[in-house]
């Protein structure tokens, strides 16, 4: 067992190719897989690159999501909060027992039988929104016709978030995602979004429906008789924001890859059930929100071999992860008849994203229907000059123009 001190890079990485990790991953995972980083926060963490050790940290009961203690690893300087509104937890920061009862409270919401009820709707709005994109003009911005609209819509109407309040609530996101934001911006653009969704639950508490998510919600814990409010704007908090920003960044992810790849795409054309795969496949190679998996230790404890001290900050790399080799067969080839799905693009254990079934069906559709009903889609841009983001928390992409 070692107990490495020395910091061997800085966090966050820039993916030189905006198809692959940062170059630096690998020399990582061969020369210091475990290792100590500076983060701009001014805080160290250790740095997990390989994908035993990141499901294993992820399955212990001895690291901590909660970003409320000092010890939790912050990519960006920790928010001052207003003492007399304390900051409370959503399911992403929350531990056992109280983050079990939290997600036992909303899965039922984002099973595979509940999803294939979705799928009519989500049909509906895809087919609407390409009908649009083929009515306008050429070029057009793929991102705002289809990547960013799509997810947007179907995450307002599960919630029960008025959908004419998108381009608020988007705006909101994108200052608490963008690394370049200053902090009095990100913590505006989080107070903004927070005090809307708290009005929001408010005015569905007074008259709450079936209709939607939040509305049961709010049912369910009066029948329970344990309402809670906070707990209730947390949650719409995290699935609003979750829900619309990762999937539309996968849209436009796996669009450009499928382009650039047309032997791969053949295949999907040719066979529908292939979908799904590539899905996974292109899961795996983006991993857009890789540091989702950030953690503390609670105790002393060895990962890899490795002696990690209580207190101590933990960031699970997941990008590197899936593009292990002791993984993955060829990691940086882009498969989509790999079979893989063990990969941690959703990250792994008890917080396993919440919304996975959602989001591959969502890109699933997505995916049939663009290629089937523009079949001669193509990028109008020379790749290396898409505006990737490489500025923000979650991978993606600023803009996609297409034309056919």
């Amino acid at each position: 067992m070692t107990d490495v001190e020395e910091t061997t890079a800085t966090l966050p990485l820039e993916r030189k190719c905006p198809f692959s990790p940062p170059p630096e991953y690998q020399k990582l995972r061969e020369e210091s897989p475990i290792s100590r980083v500076s983060l701009p926060s001014g805080q160290t963490a250790w740095a997990l690159t390989r994908l035993e050790d990141i499901r294993e940290m992820l399955s212990s009961p001895h690291f901590s999501s909660d970003r409320r203690n000092p010890s939790f690893p912050m990519m960006v300087p920790r928010p001052i909060r207003d003492e007399d509104k304390p900051f409370r937890p959503s399911l992403i920061a929350m531990d056992p027992p109280e983050h079990g009862k939290a997600r036992r409270d909303v899965v039922g919401e984002f099973t595979v039988k509940r999803m294939k009820a979705l799928e009519p709707r989500i049909q509906q709005i895809v087919d609407e929104h390409i009908d649009a994109l083929l009515a306008g003009p050429k070029p057009a911005d793929l991102v705002k016709a289809l990547s960013l609209p799509v997810p947007s819509l179907v995450i307002c109407e599960l919630l029960g978030v008025p959908y004419a309040d998108h381009e608020f609530f988007q705006s909101c996101s994108s200052k608490m995602l963008n690394r370049d934001t200053s902090p009095e911006e990100r913590q505006a653009g989080f107070e903004q979004l927070e005090n809307y969704l708290d009005e929001l639950v408010t005015k569905k508490e007074a008259n709450p429906t079936e209709d939607d998510l939040l509305g049961r919600q709010i049912l369910k814990q009066r029948e329970s008789g344990e309402a809670d409010h906070g707990e209730l704007v947390g949650l719409a908090f995290l699935l609003l924001v979750a829900g619309h920003e990762t999937t539309a960044n996968m849209i436009s992810l796996g669009t450009v890859t499928l382009l650039e790849n047309p032997d791969q795409l053949a295949k999907i054309k040719a066979d529908p059930d292939k979908t799904l795969p590539a899905i996974e496949e292109l899961l795996r190679v983006f991993t857009i929100a890789e540091i989702a998996t950030s953690r503390f230790a609670t105790a002393d404890v060895e990962i890899g071999g490795t002696l990690i001290r209580a207190g101590d900050g933990v960031i699970g790399l997941s990008n590197a992860g899936n593009h292990d080799p002791e993984g993955f067969e060829n990691p940086d080839d882009f498969d989509i008849e790999r079979g893989a799905r063990h990969h941690v693009a959703f990250g792994f254990g008890a917080h396993q994203c919440l919304g996975q079934n959602l989001a591959r069906l969502e890109l699933q559709i997505v995916f049939d229907t663009l290629f089937r009903r523009i079949p001669g889609i193509r990028v109008a841009v020379p790749v290396d000059e898409l505006p990737f983001k490489h500025d923000s928390s979650i991978y993606g992409l600023h803009a996609l123009p297409v034309t056919w």
